[in-house]
């Protein structure tokens, strides 16, 4: 089952999704500029063999629903969010806020 559900954090849209899949579930926070991932998301593949992309993406791992995506420190965050402020640590909906 695929869940896409506009979400608004401190007046701004964001979409967030979920996929839930066997054992697991798939779950993102996006907007035009970049996202915030569960632990599928891999940022050493982001910075390393897409760097040329230039994704604004950050990576928290351990959860289960989008709330806890928005309330989880990021586990890690491509260079290009780095370059806006995004760090490791950052909860995922100040990093969003970021992302404008």
């Amino acid at each position: 089952m695929i869940e896409l559900t506009p979400l608004d954090i401190e007046g701004h849209i964001f979409l967030s999704v979920s996929v839930k899949l066997p054992k697991t579930n798939l779950l993102v926070v996006t907007n035009d500029k970049g996202y915030i991932m569960c632990g599928a998301l891999d940022v050493a593949l982001l910075n390393e063999r897409l760097k040329d992309r230039k994704v604004i993406a950050g990576r928290a791992v351990g959860v289960k629903t989008i709330g806890e995506l928005l309330d989880a420190p990021l586990e890690s965050v491509t260079l290009e969010a780095e370059a806006l402020g995004i760090h490791k640590g950052m909860i995922g909906r100040e990093a969003l806020l970021k992302m404008l």
